[in-house]
């Protein structure tokens, strides 16, 4: 890589990081831990990229995107964010930054992230962002997994364009948050999102009175699979003669839409016309790494509605991660709601949530796959679900690393366990290095708690 990159965050150890890759790949590093040092190098000519962090202790790294599209057009900017919320992804693609990354990122794909934004020559934007969105503060769409980052980054390519969508995932996942979120973020804003009953689409007037009162909005059908064949026979008449104001229309299934076209569920014209783009949202088994900070946020949601302050022991998290969750996110809300109110204590015991989850999600094999399936096979399968989500866009490059990572990861903190936290026996047992597992545990933020064996 070849040119100057402006590093703002006010972690040093991200900045000593940085500096030292980037200055290793052949760049000139600028780092500092303010905003306003950040602008005076921008204002100044300086850089050739810029990497920002969010929340910094002087301002916040997204508000001053519009700025250095002004002093510098062209000049991209990658955003780096603790705040792994769809908000955050939206905020950056309206404020037109170059790309952005959660925290943790890994540092290969911000480099290779980096040296492409050097190699390109941008073209400065015609128009910047004029308006502030009224944005909801409490959006429960949390999550730091590649999988809901992947789903965060889809939404805000889409979130402005006029095609239909055709939003998939189980009961609980928030799939109609997602599609009101889509339209809360997009240019449709100020107009209404109305969803569409199967007592409106069969009405008498139900089709008309829709599209008079969407106004060039946005049209929900929830459930699109469920509905009658002559409902659905309304709606592909709808979306080919919408009237003088083109909504945009937007669905939501449980089933899988290609299965219900091929058993006669869902009319063959109406998928095609509403799967200009597929979002599909992945079930909490999917996201194990989520479930800790989706149950930190709902217990910070009821402490704010008048509950006691709660927080999980490290033994309710483990066993949480194992659950089956069939009823996903809301699920899980339930269950930090009943125990905000219901836990003996300030620390929410493994006992607790055991009794909460009930027998009827006891741990099982990934997304439901077979009992005696093979690990390659549910790999495999997981795999697809992940290119299967990102539709005709290819995921983010780097991918076999970050797959090797989320793989190691998991064995190394199982091994671990097994091995009573005695490395040795751990690296004896994974049949690598001793000295390379402790780089592992260093580099994979693993800890490591030594267990006395009962005799």
């Amino acid at each position: 890589m070849d040119g100057t990159v402006l590093v703002a965050d006010d972690d040093r150890t991200i900045r000593t990081v940085l500096t030292q890759a980037l200055t290793r790949a052949g760049c000139r590093v600028h780092a500092t831990s303010s905003l306003t040092t950040l602008m005076r190098w921008v204002a100044e000519g300086k850089g050739d990229v810029v990497i920002s962090d969010v929340v910094m202790p002087d301002g916040n790294g997204l508000e001053m995107l519009p700025k250095i599209a002004q002093d510098r057009p062209g000049l991209p900017v990658i955003v780096i964010s603790a705040q792994n919320t769809i908000m955050t992804a939206i905020k950056a693609a309206e404020a037109e930054a170059y790309d952005y990354l959660p925290k943790p990122f890994d540092l290969p794909e911000l480099m290779k992230r980096t040296a492409k934004a050097l190699s390109e020559k941008r073209m400065p934007q015609l128009q910047a962002p004029t308006s502030e969105v009224d944005q909801p503060e409490d959006l429960p769409l949390v999550g730091r997994s590649e999988a809901m980052q992947a789903l965060y980054r889809l939404v805000a390519r889409v979130m402005n364009t006029d095609i239909p969508l055709l939003i998939t995932g189980e009961s609980g996942t928030g799939k109609s948050l997602i599609a009101r979120s889509v339209h809360d973020f997009s240019d449709r804003r100020t107009l209404p999102c109305v969803i569409a009953t199967e007592a409106d689409l069969l009405g008498l007037e139900g089709p008309a009175r829709l599209l008079a009162e969407v106004k060039g909005g946005t049209l929900l059908i929830e459930e699109v699979c469920d509905l009658p064949d002559e409902a659905q026979a309304r709606l592909v008449r709808m979306i080919d003669a919408p009237g003088e104001h083109n909504p945009r229309f937007m669905a939501t299934s449980q089933s899988n839409p290609m299965q219900a076209m091929e058993q006669g569920e869902l009319r063959q014209d109406l998928y095609y016309r509403l799967s200009g783009t597929e979002l599909r949202v992945p079930s909490l088994r999917e996201r194990v790494e989520d479930i800790a900070l989706l149950a930190e946020h709902f217990l910070i949601k009821a402490e704010n509605e008048g509950a006691a302050h709660r927080v999980l022991s490290g033994a309710a998290r483990d066993l949480m991660r194992q659950a089956a969750w069939p009823g996903n996110v809301r699920q899980l809300e339930n269950l930090m709601r009943r125990l905000a109110l219901t836990a003996q204590s300030e620390e929410i015991s493994k006992a607790e949530v055991e009794a909460g989850l009930g027998p009827t999600t006891e741990a099982g094999p990934i997304a439901g796959g077979p009992v005696n399936e093979r690990l390659s096979e549910a790999v495999g399968r997981h795999l697809q679900r992940y290119f299967d989500l990102h539709g005709d866009i290819l995921p983010p490059p780097g991918l076999y690393a970050r797959i090797l990572r989320e793989v190691e990861a998991p064995l190394i903190e199982i091994a671990l366990s097994a091995t009573s936290g005695n490395q040795a026996k751990c690296a004896d047992l994974l049949g690598i290095n001793r000295n390379t597992l402790r780089k592992k545990i260093t580099d994979l933020d693993i800890e490591v708690t030594r267990r006395r064996k009962l005799m």
